[in-house]
């Protein structure tokens, strides 16, 4: 499961995550220099800071997943990392796009610089949240105490 070829076609994607919901995994960076975020460069939601994250694939063990999205969006090797909840997307269901269920994980040990990938337009830590994030991430975040708001 480690390849980072997508196994489903856009049209595959679209057709399946319009009728069930698409589970996730939120990657959470969480530092004395507060959280660490990226300015999506891709739809959808682009142009919002978020948490890095993306679909679980059929089989994919959550921290494998976790493993594999942080390898390719951030750089990272993640040798362990925390379960901490789960974040609901009501706003993407009510825009028409799908139905998200994030899994959060706080990262507790990685290997490697962390450099966000070509989905991203901007990257950077945050010990306050920025005005312009996904409101379902900033309230996660600041119920975990994770950020100020």
């Amino acid at each position: 499961m480690s390849s980072d070829k997508h196994p489903l076609s856009q049209q595959e994607f679209e057709t399946i995550y319009s009728k069930v919901p698409r589970l996730t995994v939120e990657i959470i960076l969480a530092n004395e220099q507060g959280v660490y975020l990226t300015k999506r460069s891709i739809e959808p939601c682009r142009g919002l800071w978020h948490l890095p994250g993306g679909t679980v694939r059929f089989g994919e063990p959550l921290v494998e997943a976790v493993k594999r999205i942080a390898a390719r969006e951030l750089g990272i090797n993640v040798s362990s990392s925390e379960l901490l909840g789960y974040i609901e997307y009501p706003s993407h269901y009510l825009k028409g796009l799908d139905s998200p269920v994030g899994i959060a994980f706080k990262v507790a040990s990685y290997e490697g610089k962390v450099i966000a990938n070509v989905e991203a337009e901007d990257s950077d830590w945050f010990s306050e949240l920025p005005e312009v994030i996904h409101e379902e991430q900033r309230q996660f975040l600041c119920q975990h105490s994770l950020i100020k708001a």
